[in-house]
Formats: C-alpha cells, structure tokens, sequence
C-alpha cells in the first residue's frame, strides 16, 4: 500500500494545485519514483489511498496504464482518514494472509525491500518498522531485543510505554516503511480517522513488534521543498528504478 492521501501542506506552494503524490524530483513524480521502486522488488499488486487532488492521481495513472501492473485506489475523497484509518479502509485488499508492505508517497531510500521482508518473516511479528538513527521530535522505542516497547515525543517532553519494562529503551526514528501482518485487521478495534502509531502502541503491550535499522541507507523525507531541492541535488544516492 501506497500512503498518498496526504496535503502535503508543508510543500506548499507546491501543492496548492496539484497533490503531493504528483510533486517532482527531477521530473519524475514521487508517485512514480515509489512505483517504480515497489516494481523492482516484486511488488506488482498495488493500492494506493487518495484524498487531496484525487482525481489527478487517478487520471495520472490511467494516462500510464498503471505503469504495467495492477494498481487499485483507496477513495478518500470525503474524508482523510489518517494512516490508521486509511489502512483500515483498504483492509479488504489484503485477503490473502500474506505480510504486505506499506510506504509513504513521500519517502525516498535505498533501502532494500526484500531484505526488510525476509527479516519480517523470520522475526515472527505483528509488524516490523523501517527505523533509524537521525534527529527528529517522535520516535518509537525499542529494548535491546529491538522489541517496540513505547514512544517519545519530544514536543511536549512525553513518554509511553508499552509495558512496565524498566530495561534501557533505544530511541529510533520511523522510516516510513513497515511491513504487516493482515491479522492485525481484527486486532483494531479504533474506527475513523485515527494514526497506525497509536494502534502499534497500543499492541505492542501484547504482540511482537520489530524495529529493522538501516541507519547506513540513503533516507530522505520529501515532505518538503528544502529537501525536495536536496533529493534533485543528490539523486543518484537513492538508486531510483
């Protein structure tokens, strides 16, 4: 799953007009760069969430015939429903009882996927989050085990924790890209518009949630134009397909 249903507010002007999905790194569409990437490691049964400038996505990618594989839309023209809901929205897609993988339209990484599935497969979790070591106000906290044992948000100096642990915790920032179990479908019992890192949170008391680190990946968060302008500059690190 594609998460592109975002404003994408802190590209404006950018995207005064035209979805972030859509916005370009060296004339080629987000959307596409993460199509692209999804392609090249075997994923080729895609759904994507739309909310802002829906229909521009839709036709985009009906003017390239879903850049040859099949690419389903997650409709949430009418309300944005946040990552938790949107997931659980598009929860029928996922029928098959096999791990699937989700990616932020604005991410852009070197990070290699079938690494990051194979190791999924043998931790055994719920969900296994793409993380790193880099500055940010948010992380997820993880034991030693690399087990998600809370969350820290450093805006408003707060600390959850998923259980009554007193071991170490490491701070690691979110990447973006997990990889899940679709049996986390009858595990959220939130409806609405609600965030996938309340729901990881809240089951990370109960169920094996893994960190995978790839501090030493090319990483960069397109969400906005001083990085947007960097990605042009620095293209080539992010082995784009």
């Amino acid at each position: 799953m594609i998460f592109a249903a975002g404003k994408g507010t802190r590209l404006q002007p950018l995207t005064n007009d035209i979805p972030k999905a859509l916005v370009k790194v060296n004339n080629i569409t987000l959307l596409e760069i993460i199509i692209n990437k999804l392609k090249h490691f075997g994923f080729n049964d895609i759904i994507i969430n739309v909310h802002h400038f829906a229909e521009q996505i839709k036709d985009f990618l009906n003017k390239n015939n879903n850049f040859g594989i099949k690419i389903t839309i997650s409709d949430e023209s009418s309300l944005l429903l946040e990552t938790g809901g949107g997931l659980k929205k598009a929860a029928w897609f996922f029928d098959d009882n096999k791990p699937f993988l989700i990616h932020n339209v604005d991410i852009l990484s070197d990070i290699n996927l079938s690494e990051l599935y194979d190791f999924h497969i043998q931790s055994q979790s719920l969900a296994t989050l793409a993380v790193m070591h880099r500055n940010t106000s948010r992380y997820f906290l993880f034991d030693k085990h690399n087990k998600l044992c809370g969350w820290q948000n450093l805006k408003n100096d707060s600390i959850i924790k998923c259980n009554d642990t007193t071991e170490k915790l490491f701070p690691l920032a979110f990447s973006g890209i997990h990889i899940v179990n679709p049996s986390i479908f009858a595990l959220m019992n939130e409806e609405g518009v609600f965030s996938i890192t309340n729901v990881y949170i809240r089951l990370a008391a109960l169920q094996k949630i893994s960190a995978y680190n790839h501090t030493t990946s090319h990483w960069l968060d397109l969400g906005t134009i001083e990085n947007i302008e960097k990605a042009e500059k620095d293209f080539l690190l992010f082995n784009t397909y």
